[in-house]
């Protein structure tokens, strides 16, 4: 592959102009195509095989209103002496608008509270659309199933709040389903901050203005196609709305990450001499194919989601895999092409900087690898207790969804859930939807009605809607807690495992319970279940991946437990932040949520190929130190030496561009940016300078043994594709007035000139 990589590189830097011509044309390509033809982008939370999704498909198949999404539209006097029981102008009011919402194109049916009003206020609140004080009704908006609706029914239920709002005498805020899947989170606000953060550090690192743009310009290319084809995939898979956005956040931090380690192995050939189109095709070859092997780990981890067997976990899964792996395409084509561009141009304008990333050993880090060698046990034993103990908040970790009382107070979803919940209740956010097929018995109806109700967890069940041709009976039952109680979770587990066996034990009629507050708990639920086994194939694979490439036992295998500490710190500041409310303040979260179900496999797949890039980088280098010297406590300091620097800053990128994501208001996004930059945090500094020296230390010699047989059936695999390259071109001596020569070297003040051992 090597050799492969060496000639396209070289390739892309003699002809800079076709290689970037071919991108230009492609993006143009999908982009257009992309706005012709592409799809909306859809929310569908359907998982077969759960019960939430059975009592879904009963109703479907009975073509009950009841399938479909919900709006909810709740509105309160301005006036805060006035109720709908005293106020005519209210109650017209309230009437005008619940009209004009059933006229709502898409719109199957609404309740009609000024209607229940009319037969007095004991009526009204009997029907549970106007609360007990008078203060707040309910109008709910019944849609048809997710698959026939769009983006475009949300914008137009929310034109619709806009003007009933103008010269009302109610407070309207609206809220639901329909929101839930089709909100599109805002973009922009990270991905800028996450950029002006990665221009400054790599600015600081290259200490030159176009080494600095290179990177930003290949990743903001790669992510303007990559989010560009979403709109044509989903011809094959249906992409959340969402996926986008979570694909922005991992594509741009690897991108960037990716250059930073193929500008730097090009900056160090240039300093020995070497011609750019050479020094690019040795960078490409050397640090190209570790990005290779780092991009499609991650590929292959993220595309690894499927096997939860939740298929929007497995399209966001495709999506975020196919931005990264365009970012590991323009890595090793389009920055070439960038490098051969810039010429020797790369390490001009920019800052006086003397040791620069440019240069490959640091004394600082080599001091610092030499004190940690020599405080070995320590070092082990303090940083791994710090990480147990960051880790231990994990068995706390509840899975769910974030509802809309999470969100900030400024959202009209948020001012509506607030108000049900003041006027009905909590429960009344997430009713529970129970379907059973009483297509052979119909007696079971009432009864199921009466246990239901019985229930300690439950407030009041809906009167039910029979349709005997259809064979299907539905309930809405509302509990006491809101959705995200575990006193929610618990009440729908009681009505499966006891209610429904006191009334169907002797009965063929089935019953399921439905709605998103039970499709997301079972959701949950499945991801639990299939956790431990996604956790120990990725184990497994990076055990493998590590012998073949360090012809090692004992290295992989430090390694996949110490990713295990890694990320199961990040978890636990995931609980201790979200879960239990430890400086939510400072991430602008207004109130604890649950975990929600896909960010730990999520997480898990992203950072084990992260990790896994920062292992091949450090080791690489140790290996390469201890087989020429046979030292492992030299190779160990040496090694830090020479890469602490590169995968410091390469961490604080993709920890700047994590953390821009926290500033949103989605409380999805800011958990994923959140745990994805603590985890970078941990892995790159406690792990990687730390933690990992002191134990190689330890174990000595002992860290490159295998055994004979598994060595002879191995692989050779040469992770930094030095072996077989032609010799090295160099730039022609000058030959100086003064008969001397210079080496070589440009005299640019501004640049770092020191010789540099090339990388292995």
């Amino acid at each position: 592959m090597s050799h492969a990589l060496y000639r396209l590189g070289r390739l892309a830097a003699r002809r800079p102009w076709m290689m970037i011509g071919v991108w230009l044309i492609a993006s143009i390509a999908v982009i257009a195509a992309s706005g012709a033809f592409g799809r909306d982008l859809e929310d569908s939370f359907a998982v077969p095989g759960l019960d939430s999704q059975e009592a879904v498909d009963l109703l479907s198949t009975a073509s009950s209103d009841q399938a479909g999404l919900t709006a909810q539209i709740v509105t309160t006097p301005i006036d805060d002496g006035a109720t709908f029981f005293d106020s005519a102008a209210s109650r017209d009011a309230l009437a005008d608008l619940q009209a004009d919402a059933a006229a709502l194109p898409n719109v199957l049916g609404t309740n009609d509270p000024a209607g229940a009003l009319a037969d007095g206020p004991e009526a009204a609140v009997q029907t549970g659309s106007v609360s007990a004080d008078g203060r707040v009704a309910l109008i709910r908006v019944q849609y048809p199933v997710i698959e026939e609706l769009s983006h475009d029914d949300l914008v137009r239920l929310k034109e619709f709040g806009a003007d009933a709002r103008t010269g009302s005498p109610l407070q309207i805020e609206m809220g639901g389903d329909l929101f839930f899947s089709f909100e599109e989170p805002e973009t922009g606000i990270g991905e800028m901050i996450g950029l002006a953060a990665a221009v400054i550090i790599l600015l600081l690192a290259f200490g030159s203005v176009i080494a600095m743009g290179l990177p930003i310009g290949m990743a903001l290319f790669g992510l303007a196609l990559g989010v560009s084809s979403m709109a044509l995939i989903t011809y094959l898979i249906d992409i959340p709305s969402w996926a986008p956005q979570m694909g922005s956040m991992i594509g741009l931090g690897v991108g960037i990450d990716y250059a930073l380690f193929l500008v730097t192995r090009h900056r160090e050939h240039l300093a020995r001499g070497m011609t750019v189109v050479e020094s690019v095709g040795r960078a490409v070859a050397t640090a190209g194919q570790a990005v290779i092997f780092a991009g499609g780990t991650v590929v292959i981890a993220i595309l690894g989601l499927a096997v939860a067997g939740v298929p929007f976990m497995t399209a966001a899964g495709v999506a975020t895999s196919v931005i990264v792996l365009l970012m590991v395409i323009a890595s090793v084509t389009l920055l070439p092409a960038f490098l051969g561009l810039a010429g020797h141009w790369i390490n001009r304008i920019g800052i006086h900087r003397r040791g620069s990333v440019a240069s490959s050993a640091s004394p600082r880090w080599e001091r610092w690898g030499a004190h940690v060698s020599k405080h070995a046990w320590p070092y082990a034993i303090g940083v791994t207790l710090l990480l147990v103990g960051l880790t231990a908040p994990v068995l706390a970790l509840r899975l769910g969804f974030p509802d809309e009382g999470t969100l900030p107070e400024s959202r009209t979803e948020r001012r509506a859930y607030d108000l049900v919940a003041e006027g009905f209740g909590p429960g009344i956010n997430g009713p529970l939807v129970i379907a059973v097929d009483i297509s052979e018995d119909a007696s079971v109806v009432e009864p199921l009605v009466q246990v239901v109700s019985s229930d300690p967890g439950v407030a009041a069940v809906a009167p039910p809607e029979v349709d005997v041709d259809a064979g299907v009976a539905t309930l809405l039952a509302f509990p006491t807690t809101a959705p995200q109680d575990d006193a929610t979770l618990d009440t729908i587990e009681r009505i499966r495992a006891d209610a429904f066996p006191s009334v169907l034990d002797d009965s063929p009629a089935v019953a399921h319970v439905g709605g998103q507050t039970a499709s997301f708990a079972d959701i949950g639920q499945r991801v639990t279940d299939r956790l431990p086994m996604f956790i120990v194939a990725v184990i497994v694979l990076s055990f493998l991946l590590l012998t073949v490439v360090f012809r090692s036992v004992l290295v992989p295998l430090k390694a996949a437990l110490l990713n295990l500490l890694s990320i199961g710190a990040a978890y636990g500041v995931l609980v201790m932040v979200f879960q239990w409310g430890w400086g939510k303040g400072l991430i602008g979260l207004e109130s604890t949520v649950p975990i929600v179900s896909f960010i730990p496999m999520f997480m898990f797949a992203i950072l084990f190929g992260l990790s896994m890039d920062y292992e091949v980088f450090l080791l690489s280098r140790v290996r390469e130190e201890y087989l020429l010297s046979g030292d492992n406590d030299r190779s160990v300091i040496s090694g830090i030496a020479s890469t602490a620097r590169v995968i410091t800053s390469a961490a604080l990128i993709m920890i700047s561009v994590f953390l821009g994501f926290v500033l949103g208001d989605d409380p999805v996004i800011k958990m994923m940016g959140l745990g994805l930059a603590t985890a970078i945090f941990v892995d790159a500094t406690i792990v990687r300078v730390v933690l990992v020296p002191a134990t190689m230390k330890l174990m000595g010699d002992a860290n490159w043994w295998i055994p004979a047989w598994l060595d002879r059936l191995l692989p050779t695999v040469d992770i930094d594709g030095e072996a077989g390259l032609p010799e090295p071109e160099y730039e022609p001596l000058p030959a100086p007035a003064d008969g001397g020569h210079d080496g070589g070297h440009d005299d640019d003040p501004d640049i770092d000139l020191e010789p540099v051992p090339a990388l292995a």
